[in-house]
């Protein structure tokens, strides 16, 4: 199965974001770690029918933590990572939107 299926991962909705989609008509995504911008446009424009003018991405480092817990009169401690992620910032063609709240299948 080709990894086009699964390039756009979830949106990114935070209130940056929203401020960038109303003012500079960018979206965010959270993409697949080995794909490309030129496989994330395509995927954008297919998904959504909207024109893609510029892909930014950028490579995010999972966060470390640690965690303690009680056990048997012990305290056992461990460390760990978070997954690293890419992030995709779309930018669409003037009078192009994406509307991610739309539900499918009603009218």
């Amino acid at each position: 199965m080709s990894i086009k299926n699964y390039i756009i991962r979830r949106p990114l909705l935070t209130e940056k974001m929203s401020r960038l989609e109303e003012s500079e008509r960018k979206y965010a995504f959270e993409v697949h770690p080995a794909s490309n911008k030129h496989e994330i446009k395509a995927a954008v424009e297919e998904r959504f029918g909207v024109k893609v003018v510029k892909v930014a991405t950028q490579n995010r480092l999972g966060k470390a933590k640690s965690q303690s817990m009680r056990s048997g009169g012990h305290t056992i401690r461990t460390t760990g990572r978070r997954a690293h992620w890419k992030r995709a910032i779309v930018t669409l063609d003037e009078g192009q939107k994406i509307d991610l709240f739309e539900v499918e299948g009603t009218a």
